[in-house]
């Protein structure tokens, strides 16, 4: 085995996650927290205690709190960083020798998409912005169904790694083949970055949807499967429209995949999110959507999907995309319409 350096800029539970994973199978990883205990939790503990309680890492996974030296000399440079802090992550440490000359491969696993002055960014799109020039059309995008827990615990998982530079997409791929990876490389990063955020949505929507069957005469297993695929369609619509030319990304593990562990897996915090909305009142703590994504920290967990469901309606008004199951979701988190209000008119024909 070739065994590479690599640096983990980010210490969430699907950074952590990935990176045992990668020690795991040899490679010489290490991760970069902002936070004092996590970074103390994963070198004397071998455990993320804060991010990914209860599931041993590899001892020969690494964390720093220095940013520069993560990134400084390593192979490949992998983000985790949430996507509205994904640039300034970037400018901490542009200026390391290997990245200022363009040596590393870097690659994300940011979900979602970036907010900007012209409007929301592709998570690629942003980073070759952040990061000097020779980085154009060359950084690589992962994604896949792979919840960080499973991933954790050395669980099977398919995962697809999308550039426009094809090398850079396959020397990724290859470094995500160790032992409970099984990675492929894809050369539609618009089809797959638009899987990997807008899945997301769906997901709350089908969450609010599980809460309700428990107890509904109309809604059940059945329902389910409909606004999945529902869904599905709104992922493929937008992905097109946004200039996807590659129909079979949407029925690959990125789409289809993505999509169904992602609304029917008990690890999913977007399905937790949707549950949370009829269980607990969870809107009732916010004004809007605007006051949601401002407020986040208030959920407890970081649901993506609220987030991204901005994004989506922008992207969709500018396009005019009819985009059934998103568009409810909007108007359930901006308190025009109530959740049992918006699942109904789903399923009105």
């Amino acid at each position: 085995m070739d065994i590479k350096t690599v640096g983990m800029i980010g210490a969430g539970a699907w950074g952590t996650a990935l990176a045992t994973a990668l020690a795991r199978g040899g490679h010489k990883v290490q991760v970069w927290a902002m936070e004092e205990d996590v970074v103390s939790s994963i070198n004397t503990q071998h455990e993320n205690s804060r991010f990914l309680p209860g599931y041993a890492l590899d001892p020969t996974l690494t964390a720093s709190q220095n940013i520069e030296e993560v990134a400084c000399d390593k192979d490949f440079i992998i983000l985790a960083s949430p996507s509205l802090y994904l640039a300034s992550t970037i400018k901490k440490f542009v200026n390391v020798p290997n990245v200022a000359a363009g040596k590393s491969i870097i690659a994300a696993l940011t979900k979602g998409f970036v907010p900007s002055a012209e409007g929301p960014k592709f998570v690629l799109d942003t980073m070759e912005y952040a990061l000097p020039p020779s980085y154009k059309d060359s950084t690589v995008y992962i994604a896949g169904p792979s919840h960080a827990e499973e991933v954790a615990m050395g669980k099977i998982t398919g995962l697809i790694t999308a550039s426009n530079h094809h090398r850079n997409a396959i020397r990724v791929r290859d470094l995500l083949r160790v032992q409970g990876l099984l990675a492929f490389a894809s050369f539609d990063t618009i089809g797959v970055q638009v899987c990997a955020a807008v899945k997301n949505v769906i997901a709350v929507v089908y969450g609010s949807l599980d809460a309700l069957a428990e107890k509904s005469p109309i809604f059940g297993d059945n329902t389910e499967s409909l606004l999945m695929a529902a869904g599905l369609n709104d992922i493929q619509t937008i992905g097109v429209a946004m200039g996807s030319k590659q129909p079979q990304t949407f029925t690959s593990i990125s789409g289809v995949g993505d999509l169904d562990v992602t609304c029917k897996s008990k690890y999913g915090r977007n399905r937790r999110f949707g549950q949370d909305i009829i269980k607990t009142d969870m809107l009732s703590r916010f004004k809007d959507l605007d006051d949601l994504i401002a407020n986040v920290n208030k959920v407890g967990y970081l649901p993506e999907g609220a987030i991204a469901c901005k994004y989506v309606h922008q992207i969709a008004e500018e396009k005019k995309l009819k985009l059934p199951v998103c568009n409810a979701l909007y108007k359930v988190l901006n308190k025009e319409i109530t959740p049992e209000e918006a699942l109904v008119q789903l399923t009105n024909f």
